[in-house]
């Protein structure tokens, strides 16, 4: 079907950019794309449960005024007209944000966070609050996998995947305090991109932890991905670990050319052995068909042992500070949280001063050898998670193939490059230095390009 045929007859299914071309074209108007999203939420909402908010008539009204902005000619954003899902955990002042708890039902801003106020700079629809987890850890939302319902989406970004993957949305943001956005894009199959840290403002973002929360989008396709970050790459001084740096201009840098073939390190990380023998098979017919199509272009390395600790470090850091960001609801809400979010906060109060120094501390050791594979590397491969998502929906999967990434801020993205045998998405997880997102895209592009011919 031709984008004039999508745009008539199946909005929903066009990416971002094809959507902005047909609005732009005089194809399709925000309202029909909104129109159309929203019935195909009505349609599906019900098995998959990506959406906490939704209000259908705002949606429409903010379509209709895009239109009409648009009609006298004035100048239009990256995203005009496009909608975003916002995960529930990102304040929106007309929207309520309640961070996927009981505890905070009902809980309405009165201010947009920074990122929803550059979507809407930038003329995007906000369509609704997706759904997440419990104050964003693990305890399981309402959510099921597009791919099989009786499967999990992951979390905690479960309802932006979800809704992406089921086309009820193009774009949709996250976060990753662990693994929260990689592991959803790899189980719904869609793509997904964890920013180096503090790339994208956190303020107005349910905060966990200042060293380790980061802040990222979903789409269908790479070239929606770099649209949507290069709209929300923008300083902010209200995030105060956030620093002054110039835009990384990525859609701008993903199609330069290569000075040279982008070389790859397989990284099977410490917990190789947790992956799934069919996911293992995969990437070694992924490695073998990358080399035989350009040679010598991936190359399988091991980490260093010390890189085993890195899980205790990063537990160290994410349960003490969400002792800290989670008092509140501890203290005063304690018998409406989760057993899982218990223990982790108990365990929280018990990381000594000492112990938490030397962790957060430890990041720069682990990120300086990380630069030393980069010296060599452009970028690497790794898988997103263990497998396909898991069976039930008890649980949303294990993060531990995103831990090493965000502990050490680095840029990460996912790709639904392999399948298992049956039929599930399996993400690969390509990986940058740090500050190196518009090289990760680029690289991730030419290997794309490279695997399409």
């Amino acid at each position: 079907m031709d984008m004039q045929s999508q745009a008539l007859h199946s909005p929903s299914l066009l990416s971002a950019r094809d959507a902005r071309e047909a609005i732009e074209a005089g194809l399709l108007t925000s309202e029909e794309l909104v129109e159309g999203c929203l019935d195909r939420i009505e349609e599906l909402e019900q098995s998959i449960g990506a959406w906490a908010h939704l209000d259908k008539q705002l949606a429409l009204d903010h379509a209709r005024q895009a239109d009409k902005f648009r009609s006298r000619g004035l100048p239009t954003g990256l995203l005009h007209g496009i909608p975003v899902g916002i995960k529930d955990i990102i304040d929106t002042s007309d929207y309520p944000t309640e961070n996927g708890t009981v505890l905070h039902q009902g809980r309405r801003p009165t201010q947009d966070a920074t990122l929803v106020s550059l979507l809407r700079e930038a003329g995007a629809i906000i369509l609704g609050k997706t759904a997440t987890t419990e104050l964003a850890v693990y305890s399981p939302g309402k959510t099921r996998n597009p791919n099989n319902t009786e499967h999990t989406p992951g979390g905690s970004s479960s309802g932006s995947a979800a809704a992406v993957a089921a086309a009820m949305v193009p774009l949709a943001v996250g976060t990753q305090t662990n693994g929260s956005l990689i592991r959803p894009a790899s189980y719904c199959g869609v793509y997904g991109f964890k920013p180096s840290f503090t790339r994208i403002s956190r303020y107005g973002v349910l905060k966990q932890s200042s060293h380790l929360d980061t802040v990222g989008v979903f789409a269908r396709d790479l070239d929606d991905l770099a649209l949507i970050a290069d709209v929300l790459m923008r300083y902010d001084a209200q995030d105060i670990d956030m620093t002054p740096t110039a835009p990384p201009c990525i859609t701008k840098v993903m199609a330069e050319p290569v000075p040279a073939n982008p070389r790859f390190a397989f990284v099977r990380t410490p917990r190789w052995d947790a992956v799934e023998q069919s996911s293992k098979d995969g990437f070694r017919e992924l490695i073998d068909a990358v080399n035989q199509a350009a040679k010598d272009t991936v190359s399988i390395i091991d980490l260093p042992t010390q890189f085993d600790e890195i899980y205790r470090h990063h537990q160290n850091i994410m349960e003490a500070d969400l002792a800290q960001s989670f008092a509140d609801e501890y203290q005063n809400g304690k018998s409406k949280l989760s057993s899982e979010l218990i223990e982790m906060i108990e365990r929280g109060t018990k990381v000594s001063a000492t112990e938490y120094d030397s962790s957060v501390s430890k990041k720069i050791q682990y990120s300086n050898i990380l630069s030393e594979i980069f010296e060599e590397y452009d970028a690497i491969l790794t898988p997103s998670s263990g497998g396909p998502a898991p069976s039930g929906l008890a649980s949303t999967g294990s993060p531990e193939f995103n831990t090493i990434w965000t502990y050490c801020g680095n840029p990460a993205i996912n790709i639904p490059l392999l399948q298992d045998p049956t039929g599930l998405p399996v993400g690969v997880q390509i990986v940058a230095e740090n500050g190196d997102d518009g090289r990760l895209f680029r690289s991730s592009r030419w290997l794309l390009e490279l695997l399409s011919d």
